[in-house]
């Protein structure tokens, strides 16, 4: 039986790119939906925010205006979760496509309620364009949805296994946390999301389940409430 009932899973765009650092890896989002399906037929209401990284991230545009670049990072996500929702509908699982920003040729317009429904209706919702806003991570967007929809937790599924006191790709000892608190987050400076949004899950007491998506099953596991990653809360 699952631990959580209704969740964001927000995905960065590294995890979709896989071992190739760049584009989508089919294996990777194929194994995604695949559990994504497994979770839905559990009765667990999902809706997922995906980050762009993987083609583009606004800070890239050093030289750019940063309102343009970051609408190029908002577009990016919009081909991630287009991706991600041809995988999910070849699995049979319904889905809808919600942007920030209007592109009715492509994908519906956010609309909280519409929203809700969908995922009452058993749908996923794959929310693109984060904020819609630029000088907004699509972390920020994760915590802004799970606040909206009032969900259980936010799944935060990265290329790390859980958040560490520093860097573990530089620092081979560094020392991972099992459990840490909001203020620890920001306090620290330790990076697992952007300070806007670790702020706005305190406020609103959202919890933000960190793990890695490299195992096969790990967002299963968390959804069911197995030990894995690093809870804060």
């Amino acid at each position: 039986m699952p631990k959580y009932n209704k969740v964001v899973l927000k995905i960065s765009g590294e995890a979709l790119a896989g071992e190739k650092g760049f584009g989508i890896d089919p294996n990777t989002i194929n194994a995604i939906s695949d559990e994504i399906k497994t979770c839905c037929a559990i009765g667990v209401k999902i809706g997922i925010v995906c980050g762009g990284g993987n083609f583009w991230r606004g800070r890239s545009g050093k030289d750019m205006d940063r309102t343009r670049a970051d609408h190029m990072g908002m577009l990016a996500t919009v081909i991630n979760a287009l991706a991600l929702q041809d995988a999910l509908e070849h699995r049979g699982v319904p889905t809808r496509v919600q942007t920030a920003i209007e592109m009715r040729a492509i994908a519906e317009p956010y609309i909280r309620n519409k929203a809700l429904r969908h995922l009452e209706k058993g749908r996923v919702v794959i929310y693109a364009c984060g904020t819609g806003n630029p000088y907004f991570t699509t972390d920020t967007a994760a915590a802004l949805r799970a606040a909206e929809m009032d969900a259980d937790v936010i799944l935060l599924a990265k290329k790390v296994d859980g958040v560490y006191d520093s860097d573990p790709n530089e620092n081979s000892k560094a020392i991972k946390y099992d459990h840490i608190n909001y203020l620890e987050v920001l306090n620290k400076g330790l990076g697992v999301m952007d300070s806007t949004a670790a702020s706005l899950c305190m406020d609103n007491n959202i919890p933000i389940l960190v793990f890695g998506l490299e195992k096969p099953g790990n967002i299963t596991k968390a959804i069911k409430g197995e030990t894995i990653g690093t809870l804060i809360k």
